[in-house]
């Protein structure tokens, strides 16, 4: 049987060190990579091609959950498992938009997070799981999701982007130049420049075509010049 290939993201290297020692352990599984921030693990995903993910969600820079949706979008059959400080609601459900099968606690026990990675490496998603068990949770879940149902402003949940930054994006993709941008907004050019520096380091792309093109077809933006 092969072993299921694994990548470790996190920023402490005693952590990973730690995780690896444990998984090791097991002949089930195999450990072809370790990342320390959002795109050293997208690089070395697409390189490595790994079976599963794991994660943590409060890296420096671009995030976990942010990483989950670009690994997501360019390597749909990797598994993901995301290891987060905080159980909230709103948390839980980027997680499930983004395409995450599980999503824990850092401080998780070994015993429960060795349960989780089987789990997920049988084709499970504790996730649903998750939100199922925990009243407080499912509770926020189902209530974001009324909310993003009738709310259109809601757009921080299908995209890590704020709201200005959309709206910046959407004025690039309309061929504004950073002055034009900077008054249409009533903002400075250099906070244009901000906007669009964070808007790229969150979608994990080179430039703002990129950026743009991307954004479209997610419908987070519109523009008449795109198809």
């Amino acid at each position: 049987m092969r072993a299921t290939t694994i990548v470790l993201v996190h920023d402490h290297a005693l952590f990973r060190e730690g995780l690896r020692c444990n998984l090791v352990s097991f002949p089930e599984f195999c450990i072809v990579g370790e990342a320390s921030h959002g795109q050293q693990a997208i690089k070395l995903v697409a390189e490595v091609d790994p079976d599963l993910v794991v994660m943590k969600v409060d890296l420096p820079g671009v995030s976990g959950l942010e990483i989950s949706r670009v690994l997501k979008r360019n390597h749909p059959h990797v598994r993901i498992i995301l290891l987060g400080s905080s159980m909230d609601g709103p948390y839980v459900v980027k997680a499930i938009r983004a395409g995450v099968a599980a999503y824990v606690q850092g401080n998780v026990s070994w015993d429960v997070l060795l349960a989780t990675i089987r789990e997920v490496c049988a084709g499970s998603y504790p996730i649903n799981e998750l939100v199922l068990s925990m009243k407080e949770v499912a509770s926020q879940v189902l209530e974001t999701f009324r909310h993003m149902a009738v709310d259109r402003e809601a757009q921080h949940i299908y995209s890590p982007l704020s709201t200005r930054e959309l709206q910046v994006l959407e004025l690039v993709a309309n061929e504004q130049t950073n002055k034009e941008i900077a008054s249409s907004l009533d903002i400075s050019s250099q906070t244009v420049k901000n906007h669009i520096s964070s808007i790229l380091r969150k979608l994990a792309v080179n430039d703002r075509t990129q950026a743009v093109l991307y954004a479209v077809r997610q419908g987070w933006i519109r523009c008449d010049t795109i198809e």
